[in-house]
């Protein structure tokens, strides 16, 4: 086991990112502040803003109105993550983790904050990575995993834009599609394994030096962060559970049932998974719900195939947007659909996981819902069921992240991230 934890200050130039990526030359980015060029607008409150990728590059929007308030070009296929930070976005290029100011953000001032606006940039300011995989926001922190390397990065997401960022670093033993979360305390939780097989987690402390571990998590992949900073992990068979310095095994209750996207909001003990019973990848039309405080897990019958791009949570209920154009709501305290919110026409799920598929993502009591075959983006009142705005777009949108434009915001924790060595149309 490979295994240094450090804290330096970094310089992310372009000389920096040219020998560690070789892949493209960004310049030293700029700081947390809008470039001098770009007008700042104060606002009266905070502006939750959209960024769609699409072929070709990166749409924001005004979460409320849905009007577009800038374009970013860039080529390739995109894969886009929320910094935690409430302003930035990260985007997977091939020079690494590059950072995009999607333009809204606040700035604490005694009791309150005051909040600005500004046109969204792409800024020459990039994190090294050979494959860039899993960024995870949590407690002002956010960890970056590199696949092809197995190197983890971890920086205060206050200074993601910041070019000298004091970062921690931590390189696993080999390289796998893998994921990493830093604790209040400085306890690291990584996934261990390799490009053939990864098999479960190591917990370190704020020093690096390991508390423990398990490997009784074939295909680990996914994860979020529940109540009393329950790390909860996705397994072929079940979830690992780390709270407290102990990890708790919950299976599956089929010999396999692979949970490989798991959703939670920080300090709910609920935590919805996608589940899928056939090694052999079949349609996902069950869900898990797992309980981080008896360790209990329950399966609910959605009754439809959804993707790793339908689920999401808020402090009540779960959500699963299905190919039946519906949002089904779950309550979690009986484990079945509530009630369905018509959204969409019908839709067939795509046999490549890179093909646009409609997403959801949740803010503030409103789904926002991507339309790809009708090129729009709604957004539903999810307790009214009210769809009460919606917007056509000049791309076809494929992932949306949401940035909240607050003060110290996670903006719902990590982003998917496909398994590329299991294709079960989830990440």
């Amino acid at each position: 086991m490979i295994s240094t934890t450090t804290r330096t200050r970094v310089l992310l130039s372009a000389a920096a990112v040219l020998a560690l990526a070789s892949c493209s030359t960004p310049a030293d980015g700029p700081s947390a502040a809008p470039p001098p060029a770009a007008a700042t607008t104060e606002l009266a409150t905070a502006a939750p803003r959209l960024a769609l990728t699409y072929d070709g590059g990166v749409q924001v929007l005004d979460a409320t109105t849905l009007e577009v308030v800038g374009d970013v070009a860039l080529g390739g296929f995109l894969r886009i993550n929320p910094a935690g930070d409430g302003r930035h976005a990260l985007l997977s290029t091939p020079a690494g983790f590059q950072v995009l100011d999607v333009g809204s953000w606040a700035e604490p001032h005694g009791d309150h904050a005051h909040y600005y606006a500004t046109a969204p940039s792409l800024l020459d300011l990039t994190y090294p990575a050979a494959v860039p995989g899993h960024v995870v926001a949590h407690d002002g922190r956010t960890a970056l995993f590199d696949d092809g390397t197995g190197h983890v990065v971890v920086l205060d997401a206050a200074d993601v834009a910041a070019p000298d960022a004091d970062v921690r670093e931590h390189s696993t033993a080999s390289a796998h599609h893998g994921v990493a979360v830093e604790l209040s305390d400085g306890t690291l939780v990584v996934t261990e394994g390799t490009a053939e097989a990864r098999t479960g987690i190591r917990v370190l402390d704020a020093r690096g030096e390991a508390l423990t571990a398990s490997d009784e998590c074939p295909g680990v992949h996914g994860e979020t962060v529940a109540a009393h900073e329950t790390v909860v992990l996705g397994c072929e068979d079940g979830v690992l559970l780390y709270a407290d310095g102990t990890i708790t095994k919950v299976d599956s209750p089929d010999a396999y049932g692979r949970i490989g996207n798991l959703r939670s909001t920080e300090g709910s003990e609920l935590v919805l998974g996608d589940y899928d019973p056939d090694p052999d990848g079949g349609p996902l039309t069950h869900v898990a719900l797992v309980d981080v405080h008896d360790g209990g897990m329950a399966l609910v019958d959605i009754g439809a195939e959804y993707t790793f791009r339908s689920l999401a949570v808020d402090d009540e209920h779960a959500f699963v947007l299905a190919d039946d154009g519906r949002i089904h709501v779950i309550d979690p305290a009986r484990a079945q659909v509530a009630r369905t919110i018509d959204v969409l026409d019908t839709w067939d799920v795509p046999a490549d996981w890179q093909q646009p598929r409609p997403a959801l993502v949740v803010h503030d009591g409103t789904g926002y819902v991507t339309d790809p075959a009708r090129q729009r983006v709604l957004a539903v009142d999810l307790d009214s069921g009210e769809i009460w705005n919606e917007a056509s777009l000049s791309v076809t949108p494929n992932e949306i992240v949401l940035t909240s434009g607050d003060v110290a915001s996670s903006d719902g924790g990590t982003h998917d991230d496909h398994d590329h060595d299991h294709d079960h149309g989830d990440d």
